[in-house]
């Protein structure tokens, strides 16, 4: 089989499973994958995805507990623990990498995160509720579902800002809150390079005031959803980089439409594409090629992924370094973990110091290998190398020489192939698969 096969189910996808066959034609098996639906895993104990109003209701509940003086309530840990195996079961044991790993990219591109505590049981349906089903859609279409999550509202401190001049700024304690605005411009649109100001942020600001969540306690009022509050909206037309965006709910929609298709968000849209799936620095016109279809696309995220990997530098040799979370899965992939290992996942990927929806802030996870070849990082690598072998051994997955060829292909070195070899135990040789150079990269 061609190297090409090798790099689809590697770098575009999440390793090979064993005993996977690798995909005959890789760039039709990537583009057949654009087509499918990014289907959401189902927790155990549910009869349904739960809602972003369960997870509310969970965090209340718990809150509520805790007033009246009860033993730690758990609700909303429970909640989040269901959705995370849950997701990490789909990423061992779906037939679609590619598009999984675009969820994976745009829901860090787009952080939340369990540290804040409201946030952690509204996870899984900030993930199934504003990014799957986007993921091969509009850019702008997933940044308005973003936007007008609760998990991103209540992430980002939006729920109770107020305009100046709003009703709502005569309350005691109640204000402008800039954080919303400052990482849609910073992180999530058009970065640094477009040249906005602090007066650009503060207006964007008064742009998004009123944008709340509904009261779970009133019937009136879409409980757990968005909901626009006028009465904290800042009154009057605004200008942000120059464009005037009038008051109310529509001003602001106008304003993340404007900044979905802005140039320098196509940029830097291309440029994360880029660093992501061909290398930590990624040739310039790599960035100018998917910037050029996004902008002619209007931000399609199907149409640049299609032109990501029809770009030559894409199917060169695998050297990005595997994330601790990617590492982790390609490794129980790699000797046929099924859906019941979601929950070692979740724990590789706590030893390996990425936990899953935890992203220390609201840049996400670092996707360059300087924030992850520590010394002390990589050993953890060997050690769960070490621990996954045994585990794996004493169940028979096979010969560890046979799974080199098979999830390595013609990355595999020769040394790597030698060591195995002469390995003292099948345990020792399936160590040093795991743990090789070859298989930290992607």
């Amino acid at each position: 089989m061609e190297p090409r096969s090798h790099t689809a189910a590697i770098r575009f996808g999440l390793g090979l499973r064993l005993g996977e066959a690798l995909p005959a034609d890789p760039v039709a098996w990537l583009d057949q994958q654009l087509t499918a639906e990014a289907r959401p895993p189902l927790p155990a104990g549910f009869d349904a995805p739960p809602s972003t109003r369960q997870g509310l209701a969970a965090f209340r509940a718990d809150r509520e507990a805790q007033a009246r003086g009860e033993a730690q309530p758990d609700n909303a840990t429970r909640l989040f623990r269901a959705e995370a195996i849950a997701q990490a079961e789909r990423l061992l044991t779906t037939p679609e990498p590619f598009l999984e790993r675009l969820v994976q990219f745009w829901a860090n591109h787009f952080t939340c995160s369990r540290r804040a505590a409201m946030v952690g049981p509204l996870m899984g349906a900030y993930v199934r509720e504003a990014i799957r089903p986007h993921v091969t859609g509009s850019f702008a279409g997933m940044l308005r579902a973003v936007v007008q999550h609760p998990a991103m509202l209540a992430y980002l401190d939006n729920t109770n800002s107020a305009g100046p001049a709003s009703p709502a700024a005569a309350r005691p304690g109640t204000g402008l809150n800039e954080n919303l605005a400052r990482e849609i411009l910073e992180l999530h649109t058009v970065s640094p390079a477009a040249g906005y100001t602090q007066a650009d942020v503060t207006e964007f600001a008064k742009v998004l005031t009123g944008w709340s969540i509904g009261r779970l306690d009133q019937a009136e009022e879409p409980g757990g959803a968005f909901m626009f509050r006028p009465f904290r909206h800042q009154p009057g037309a605004k200008l942000v980089m120059g464009q005037r965006f009038e008051e109310g709910l529509a001003g602001g929609l106008a304003a993340l439409q404007w900044l979905a298709t802005h140039p320098a968000t196509c940029t830097h849209l291309a440029t994360k594409l880029a660093r992501h799936f061909i290398a930590d620095a990624p040739p310039p016109h790599c960035v100018a090629a998917l910037a050029a279809v996004l902008r002619d696309t209007g931000g399609d995220l199907a149409a640049v992924a299609r032109a990501l990997v029809r770009l030559p530098e894409a199917w060169a040799p695998l050297t990005k370094l595997r994330s601790p979370q990617d590492y982790v899965i390609a490794a129980l992939r790699a000797v046929g973990a099924g859906p019941a290992s979601g929950a070692a996942a979740l724990a590789g990927f706590n030893q390996l110091g990425q936990p899953l929806w935890a992203a220390p802030g609201p840049n996400g996870w670092p996707d360059e290998a300087a924030a992850w070849v520590a010394p002390e990082a990589l050993m953890r690598r060997a050690e769960f190398a070490w621990a996954l072998a045994g585990r794996t051994v004493a169940s028979g997955p096979g010969p560890a020489r046979d799974m080199a060829a098979a999830t390595l292909g013609p990355s595999a070195r020769a040394e790597t192939l030698t060591a195995i070899a002469q390995a003292g135990s099948e345990r020792e040789a399936l160590t040093l698969l795991l743990a090789s150079p070859e298989f930290q990269r992607r």
